[in-house]
């Protein structure tokens, strides 16, 4: 056999083992979708009664408004039976200000950030203390739901008996650049954090999606939350690990109705929103950080090479991955043409994590929102 064949069979394995997986990492079977029936299908405005809503905003004005009047229409339009709390986190865009509009929305002025705590978090510990109810949903600010959704959430979280839920945004495609980017974006985060494993009990696996997560008071109070997790940059995952070994139940799932208004639009904005914290996924590992080189390469561009020395086995590589991808662009109602960038692709993500790598040995963990998280030393 020739070199080229022997340059595609590590992409061959990786691919086809990722198809025959028992876990089905590129599936898209874990899904939620809004009721369409209105508050008192299913989840039911009882159910909304024992909900109380955490929003942490800092400098949200241009999409808090829309979150807020998705969040009326969940119920009967007034807001009525759910309690909503913004934690306006030393904004100065008039954020606050926007929340204090609406009679049912109680805002608490957040205090600065202390040292050691990463803002979002910081913002969420201050709100926790006014949950009086059985349930919190943690709610991003530039998230909006569609009419029906938290009725689906609640009736989805009694009949699964979870403690935990959260739902995957739909991102903002409005340009090449999403369109190219932000599907795969949440393709590499089902293939990093396996869904069908994460929503079992099995402990090697625990993921959420942190912009809609609906999880049982007493669960965060146990595993003492936000504490526990104050300085974590990718929360999410961290909190549902910390719930998870708290002994409760997780489920994550895809969705169509928890949408995403933040714009992104240009390369720029999106390797901003991966870069941040990129390199702390891989624990800011150097190793670990050319492992993931190495595997991008045997996996997208040795069977490119292969391919143009006339390699069947390159062909079959390259078709199983990006069929792999194309339930993920079905799903967002894309062509399946784009699966065709997947090395492209590929190479951008990698580059982008590397950007990552590169600005915390320049001793910056992250920086987002007006602040800079610097690497522990």
């Amino acid at each position: 056999m020739d070199a080229a064949f022997w340059l595609a069979v590590p992409a061959a394995v990786m691919w086809f083992g990722l198809w025959l997986a028992p876990w089905r990492p590129w599936s898209v079977r874990e899904q939620l979708e809004p009721t369409g029936f209105g508050p008192n299908h299913q989840g039911g405005s009882g159910d909304m009664d024992q909900v109380t809503v955490l929003i942490p905003a800092r400098n949200e004005a241009e999409v808090l408004e829309r979150t807020l009047d998705r969040l009326q229409a969940q119920t009967d339009g007034s807001g009525s039976g759910l309690k909503i709390v913004v934690i306006d986190d030393q904004s100065d865009d008039g954020t606050g200000d926007i929340a204090r509009r609406y009679p049912n929305v109680e805002v608490i002025a957040g205090q600065p950030l202390p040292k050691g705590w990463a803002g979002k978090l910081w913002a969420l510990e201050q709100g926790k203390s006014r949950v009086k109810t059985s349930m919190t949903l943690l709610l991003d600010a530039d998230i909006a739901l569609e009419p029906g959704l938290l009725s689906a959430l609640l009736a989805h979280k009694r009949a699964t008996g979870a403690h935990f839920v959260s739902l995957m945004a739909d991102l903002r495609r409005t340009s090449f650049w999403d369109r190219l980017l932000l599907p795969a974006f949440v393709y590499y985060f089902k293939l990093i954090y396996p869904f069908s494993v994460s929503n079992s009990p099995s402990k090697w696996v625990a993921a959420a999606a942190g912009g809609c997560v609906l999880v049982d008071t007493a669960a965060l109070r146990k595993v003492n939350a936000f504490e526990c997790l104050k300085d974590a940059l990718i929360d999410d995952c961290t909190l549902a690990r910390h719930i998870k070994d708290g002994g409760y139940k997780t489920w994550i799932g895809l969705s169509r109705g928890v949408i995403s208004l933040r714009p992104y639009g240009t390369l720029k904005s999106v390797h901003d929103m991966v870069a941040r914290s990129a390199f702390t996924q891989l624990r800011y590992s150097t190793p670990l950080l050319l492992l993931v080189t190495a595997l991008f390469a045997l996996a997208y561009w040795f069977p490119l090479v292969a391919l143009a020395h006339g390699s069947w086995l390159a062909a079959l590589a390259l078709l199983a991955m990006c069929a792999a991808y194309v339930p993920t662009l079905h799903y967002y109602g894309l062509s399946p043409l784009w699966a065709l960038a997947s090395p492209l692709i590929g190479a951008l993500y990698l580059g982008m994590t590397w950007s990552s790598a590169i600005r915390s040995w320049r001793g910056v963990r992250s920086k987002w929102k007006n602040r800079t998280y610097e690497v522990h030393h």
